[in-house]
C-alpha cells in the first residue's frame, strides 16, 4: 500500500518547522498539520516570552538557513553574571574569553516564530491547518491519522508521524503515552523592562530564596523571567505597576539603575514534565511535546532544537540506506541517542532548581562558595560556559542548501 506521506509533523511550531526545513533538500513527502491559524499563533500570549539560543542552537539555525532571517531580531549576549541574592557567591562567564563572538542571544519567541514561518512558506512545504487530529492507528506499514478540518474530516497515511504539537500534544494523549510530572510549587512572570543603564549585552541570573530572577538582554531592554511561589505570584499580578516594580527592584538592586516596565505581565505555572516515552509504532514526540523545564537555566528550546536535528538526520541517514524511516527500530536507536542529553539537561534543570530555591543556611553556604570557586577555577569555569552555549553535547550535522 502507497503511503500518503513519508513524514506528517504534528504541530506548527517552532519544532515542527524547523524539522520541515530539515528535511527540505529530500525526496520525502513532508506535511506539516496544525490546529490553529497563522494568526493565532502570531496571536498567542506565549510569543511574548523570550528564548534564550545556546551558541550552539545558534549554529543548527543557521544550518537550516534560519538564523540569517532571525539574527537581526536577536541580542547577543556577551556576558552572564550568576550570582545569590543577600550572599557573596558569584561567577562571571565571558564570550571574549571562550573566544566566541556571543555566549548566546535572545530572541522573542514571535520574532523567532515569525521566521522560521515565513521560510517553511517559501520553501512551498505543504501545511494542512487549521485542522485537528482526532486519531491515530498503526500497522506494519504506516500510521493512519484521522484530521478534523471544520465540517469536514479527512484520513492520512504516513511512513512516520512526529509529534511537535508542545506541551499539550495532542498525538502524545492519542498514543497514550504517560508523562512524569514534578510540581515546583512556582510560576514564573515574564515581561519585559527599560533599565537606566543600557544592558552591554549582559545577562543577569539572580538566585533568590523564592526562586531565580532572570534579566536577558533584548533589544535596548530587558526580558525578565522571575520565579516566584505561586502564591507571591498571584499577588504580584494582582498588584499595581509600581509596587510590581519596587518589589523587582529589591530583589535585584540598583546596578542598573531604576527599572520601567515596557510590556504587559504574563505568568506560567512551572512543572517539570517528561513523557515516559518517546516513541510508539511509527511516531515520534520531540520538544515540549516530550519533555517541559523550569526555566532557570533557559535550555527548554535548546534541548528541543537538538530534538528536531537528532532526528532530522537519522531520517536522512536511513532515507540515504533506502531503510524505512518509521520502522520501529529506527525510533528506539533515535530515543537512545536523545535519552542522555535528556537526562543531563533535565537533571542539571532540577538540581538548580532545588539548589537554589530556598534559603536553607547549609545549602546558602555551600552554594555560594561554590560559585566562588567556580569564578576562580578556570577549567571549571569552561566547562560551565560550554554547558551554557550548549557545546556540551554532540552536535547533530544537518545543512541545507541555500
Amino acid at each position: 500500500m502507497k503511503q500518503d506521506y513519508d513524514v506528517l509533523i504534528i504541530g506548527g511550531g517552532l519544532a515542527g518547522n524547523c524539522l520541515a526545513l530539515a528535511l527540505q533538500d529530500t525526496n520525502l513527502k513532508v506535511a506539516i498539520i496544525e490546529a490553529s491559524t497563522r494568526e493565532q499563533l502570531h496571536n498567542s500570549p506565549a510569543g511574548d516570552r523570550a528564548l534564550a539560543l545556546a551558541n550552539g542552537s545558534v549554529r543548527m539555525l543557521d544550518a537550516l538557513g534560519i538564523w540569517e532571517h532571525a539574527q537581526a531580531q536577536a541580542t547577543a549576549i556577551k556576558q552572564i553574571h550568576i550570582s545569590d541574592q543577600g550572599h557573596f557567591g558569584k561567577t562571571r562567564l565571558s564570550a571574549q574569553k571562550e573566544g566566541v563572538s556571543a555566549l548566546g542571544y535572545v530572541i522573542s519567541a514571535r520574532d523567532l516564530e515569525s521566521s522560521v514561518a515565513d521560510l517553511v512558506e517559501q520553501a512551498g512545504i505543504e501545511q494542512i491547518s487549521p485542522a485537528r487530529v482526532i486519531g491515530i492507528a498503526a500497522d506494519a506499514q504506516s500510521a493512519h491519522i484521522s484530521l478534523k478540518q471544520g465540517d469536514k474530516s479527512l484520513n492520512l497515511s504516513s511512513k512516520l508521524v512526529v509529534g511537535a504539537d508542545g506541551g499539550q500534544s495532542t498525538l502524545r494523549k492519542l498514543l497514550d503515552i504517560s508523562q512524569n510530572i514534578t510540581e515546583y510549587q512556582q510560576t514564573a512572570i515574564v515581561t519585559t523592562i527599560k533599565t537606566e543603564v543600557a544592558h552591554d549585552n549582559t545577562a543577569y541570573e539572580r538566585f533568590t530564596a523564592s526562586g531565580p530572577l532572570a534579566l536577558l538582554p533584548v533589544n535596548d531592554d530587558y526580558a525578565v523571567v522571575w520565579t516566584r511561589s505561586t502564591e507571591d505570584a498571584e499577588q504580584l499580578m494582582m498588584s499595581g505597576e509600581q509596587e510590581f516594580i519596587d518589589t523587582l527592584q529589591s530583589c535585584f538592586g540598583y546596578k542598573l539603575g531604576r527599572f520601567s516596565l515596557t510590556a504587559p505581565r504574563r505568568s506560567f505555572p512551572l512543572k517539570l514534565i517528561r513523557a515516559q516515552s518517546m516513541i510508539s509504532e511509527r511516531s515520534v514526540i520531540i520538544g515540549n511535546a516530550a519533555h517541559q523545564l523550569h526555566p532557570v537555566a533557559g535550555q527548554g528550546f535548546n534541548l528541543g532544537l537538538r530534538d528536531v536535528m537528532q532526528l532530522a538526520e537519522i531520517i536522512l541517514q536511513e532515507t540515504e540506506k533506502g531503510a524505512d524511516i518509521g520502522a520501529y527500530s529506527t525510533l528506539e536507536h533515535y530515543a537512545m541517542q536523545r535519552k542522555k542529553d535528556h537526562d543531563t539537561v533535565i537533571n542539571f534543570t532540577d538540581n538548580v532548581v532545588k539548589l537554589f530555591s530556598n534559603d536553607w543556611l547549609s545549602l546558602a553556604a555551600a552554594r555560594n562558595v561554590g560559585l566562588s570557586l567556580l569564578d576562580n577555577l578556570p577549567g571549571a569555569k569552561k566547562q560551565l560556559a560550554r554547558y551554557a552555549m550548549g557545546l556540551n553535547t554532540r552536535m547533530p550535522h544537518i545543512s541545507i542548501r541555500r
